[in-house]
C-alpha cells in the first residue's frame, strides 16, 4: 500500500497545480472583464474621417468630437488634470463634452495626452477653427438696422442664436469632413491670443464658436461675465487638431 501511494503523489500534485494555475487565470480574467483596459494607457482620440485642406494646401487632422468628460477624467486620475468633472443627470461620462475647462485647464489635458501616446497634439488656431466650422455655421444673419449709428443694436438683437443646451456627442451638425458639433453649444478653446501677445504672457485667448469670443486663460465659466468681445459662450470645452495623422 506504501508503494501505491507514492506513485500517486506525483499525479495527484501536477492536478493541485493545473487546478490553480486554472483558478488564477479565471480571477486575473474577471478582474479585467471588471476593471477594463488599464486605463493609465488611453487609446489615441478619435479622429475625424477626413482631414481638413486648408487654404495653404496644409493637412490639419481633427478630433472627430469634443474632449468627452470619461477622457478628461482620464486625465485627471493620472494626476495630469487638477479638475475633475462629473457627467450631467441623464448623460454619460462618455458622450458628454467636457465642459467647464479653462485654457490652462486645456494646456494640462494636451501635455498629458501628448505624453501619453508620444503624439503631438494642440489646439487650433481661430482662422483653422473658423476654416473647418466654415460648411456648418449659420450665415451671418443681415442686420435689423441699416443705418450705421445702430450698428450695435443690430448685433446686440442678432447675436446669441446659438443653441445653448448641452447635448451628448453628435447633437449637432457634422461637417463634410466628419467633425461633429462645431455649431453646438461648447465653444472651443483656440491657441490664438487676443492681442497677438506670446502665450505665456496672454491673458484672454479666441474662443471657437457661434461668434468670435476672446476669454480670459483662467476663465471656466464665461456666464460669469469672462468674455471680451460678443455674447458670452454658454459652454467652454476643447477639441484637439494635429498636424500629422495620429
Amino acid at each position: 500500500m506504501a508503494a501505491t501511494s507514492d506513485t500517486r503523489r506525483p499525479a495527484t500534485q501536477s492536478i493541485l497545480s493545473a487546478l490553480a494555475v486554472t483558478v488564477v487565470a479565471a480571477a486575473f480574467g474577471a478582474a479585467f472583464l471588471l476593471r477594463g483596459p488599464d486605463a493609465a494607457s488611453p487609446a489615441l482620440p478619435l479622429m475625424a474621417e477626413r482631414p481638413v485642406l486648408l487654404p495653404d494646401g496644409r493637412a490639419l487632422h481633427v478630433q472627430k468630437y469634443e474632449v468627452s468628460v470619461a477622457e478628461w477624467n482620464a486625465c485627471h486620475d493620472a494626476g495630469a488634470c487638477t479638475l475633475e468633472l462629473r457627467a450631467r443627470r441623464g448623460h454619460e461620462p462618455g458622450t458628454q463634452p467636457a465642459t467647464g475647462l479653462s485654457y490652462v485647464d486645456a494646456g494640462e489635458y494636451l501635455a498629458w495626452i501628448n505624453g501619453r501616446t508620444g503624439h503631438a497634439f494642440r489646439l487650433p488656431t481661430a482662422a483653422e477653427w473658423a476654416f473647418m466650422a466654415r460648411d456648418v455655421l449659420p450665415d451671418e444673419p443681415d442686420p435689423i438696422f441699416t443705418d450705421p449709428a445702430l450698428s450695435w443694436a443690430s448685433a446686440y438683437l442678432v447675436e446669441g442664436n446659438a443653441p445653448r443646451a448641452l447635448r451628448p456627442r453628435g447633437g449637432y451638425a457634422t461637417s463634410p469632413e466628419g467633425i461633429a458639433d462645431l455649431d453646438g453649444s461648447v465653444w472651443e478653446w483656440t491657441g490664438d491670443c487676443y492681442n497677438d501677445a506670446e502665450r505665456d504672457r496672454c491673458a484672454a485667448f479666441y474662443v471657437g464658436g457661434e461668434h468670435v469670443a476672446a476669454m480670459s486663460y483662467l476663465e471656466r465659466d464665461p456666464a460669469r461675465g469672462g468674455c471680451a468681445v460678443g455674447t458670452p459662450p454658454a459652454h467652454l470645452g476643447m477639441r484637439l487638431v494635429s498636424d500629422g495623422r495620429p
